[in-house]
């Protein structure tokens, strides 16, 4: 709890420093603000403490939570003079990020289902605003339009299955729902079933799994870069945490129910996002559907479920932030000097900026799945996690879909060594390199000694 009442706080600070034009303070206060909540998380380690039935922090929530913290410290990082070209009002901007982080605490904490709906609704409430906060600029509004009417229909199959789920059981709760269905296996209420489908597609809008991806491409691209970091990392780490603690703990009775439409969605999330991320000109748009691919890879933690199911994803989680974080990174750095995102905007950066190269080198090896990264021993254990009932076709799709990726994140690094581009040099902020040198190292470090994380929760 002390976690969400510092971020809570922070966010209020910041904003009333922004009323007293105190500019020079905000990402202070920010990081000082979010460093005490780590520091939290990190003193609460095996501490178990369940707050009125409703929410636990144990060593899952608190693990997630420091994941999805670090990550927002380094995004706040990339601030530096982002926002202020397009706005007077940057506490807002701020604000509104550490609102979305107390919503995303809730989702990787609950053990009630109200809880659960209570944290989606703070985190996406603030994401709604902050992918259309460019009032002027076409493409965020409508953003910020399709992500609210998507997010609405998704939310009604959410709370549509929660109410099913709730007519059967008479409960909220998740240990409670658990009991009934270890003590009724047999007879499980007819109300149920399509409750758990009705959630888990509710879930899937919620981290832009395919066939439920739609509004991920347009949102990703339209919305400013910064805010798109947060999202595709975050974000879709919180989701995952809320679907596991869910579907890998209280609905694992059902396991073989529900298996079989998880499999499916798994097949055409890895299909849809990597084929069409194949064909894709411009480098934010392939970042999109490059993570609806990753959603794919994700999910093979629930397809079977281990004890080692939550350590697969935590470490999977931590390799895709991270190396995503130094794509977004470099994307805001070259747009601001070329104003395009395309994959020629990247020619020649290999030659302009070593540094900033390379940190994009290795983000893209990791993405791939390279060995001596994180990405590869993240897809490494979601492969063997697979492996252990034998579900070879589906590991051999997913191994073809890999390669596919290759070619996509490959062509970045084509661009930026062997093709010729413009001799504008560009420059790199100090946070700028601060947060490429920490994610590089944390990106490698993570790929040779993964154990560091492997065995945490």
């Amino acid at each position: 709890m002390n976690i969400i009442i510092t971020i809570v706080v922070t966010a209020l600070a910041v904003l009333y420093a922004g009323l007293f034009k105190a500019k020079k303070a905000l990402l202070p206060l920010t990081l000082v603000g979010l460093l005490i909540s780590l520091a939290f998380a990190v003193t609460a380690w095996n501490s178990n403490t369940v707050y009125y039935g409703m929410m636990e922090m144990d060593n899952f929530a608190i693990a997630f939570s420091s994941l999805t913290i670090l990550g927002t410290i380094f995004i706040f990082l990339l601030t530096q003079n982002y926002f202020a070209k397009d706005s007077e009002n940057v506490a807002e901007y701020y604000t509104l990020i550490l609102f979305a982080l107390s919503g995303i605490v809730i989702m990787v904490s609950y053990t009630n289902m109200s809880m659960l709906f209570i944290g989606i609704e703070i985190m996406s409430v603030a994401l709604y605003i902050l992918a259309g906060i460019r009032k002027s600029n076409f493409a965020s509004n409508e953003a910020s339009l399709k992500y609210f009417l998507m997010g609405a229909f998704s939310t009604g199959f959410l709370l549509f299955g929660i109410t099913l789920v709730y007519g059967a059981t008479g409960s909220f709760s998740l240990h409670a729902i658990n009991q009934y269905l270890i003590g009724n296996y047999q007879a499980v209420s007819p109300l149920f079933y399509p409750g758990v489908i009705l959630i888990m597609v509710g879930l899937c809008f919620k981290i832009g799994a395919a066939p439920f991806h739609f509004w991920t491409p347009d949102v990703y691209e339209g919305a400013p870069s910064l805010i798109t970091a947060f999202m595709s990392t975050v974000v879709k780490t919180a989701g995952f945490a809320a679907f596991l603690r869910l579907f890998a703990g209280t609905f694992a009775p059902l396991h073989d129910f529900w298996m079989p439409p998880l499999m499916a969605i798994v097949c055409i999330t890895l299909f849809i996002g990597n084929i069409t991320a194949l064909f894709q000109k411009n480098f934010k748009r392939m970042l999109a559907y490059s993570s609806i691919s990753h959603a794919g890879y994700l999910l093979f933690s629930l397809v079977t479920l281990t004890a080692n199911s939550a350590n697969n994803v935590m470490v999977y989680a931590a390799a895709y932030t991270f190396a995503s974080i130094i794509a977004f990174a470099v994307l805001i750095l070259v747009k601001q000097k070329t104003g395009h995102d395309n994959f020629e905007s990247f020619n020649g950066l290999g030659k302009r900026n070593p540094l900033v190269a390379l940190a994009l080198t290795i983000a893209m090896l990791s993405l791939a799945g390279i060995p001596l990264t994180a990405g590869f021993i993240g897809k490494y254990l979601m492969f063997l996690n697979v492996m252990n009932e034998y579900q070879v076709y589906l590991v051999a799709f997913a191994i073809l879909n890999a390669l596919v990726g290759f070619y996509y994140y490959l062509r970045v690094i084509v661009a930026m060594y062997f093709k010729e581009g413009s001799e504008v040099v560009l420059e790199t902020p100090v946070q700028y390199k601060v947060v490429l040198i920490l994610s590089v190292i944390i990106t490698i470090f993570l790929g040779v000694y993964p154990t560091i994380i492997l065995n945490l929760i």
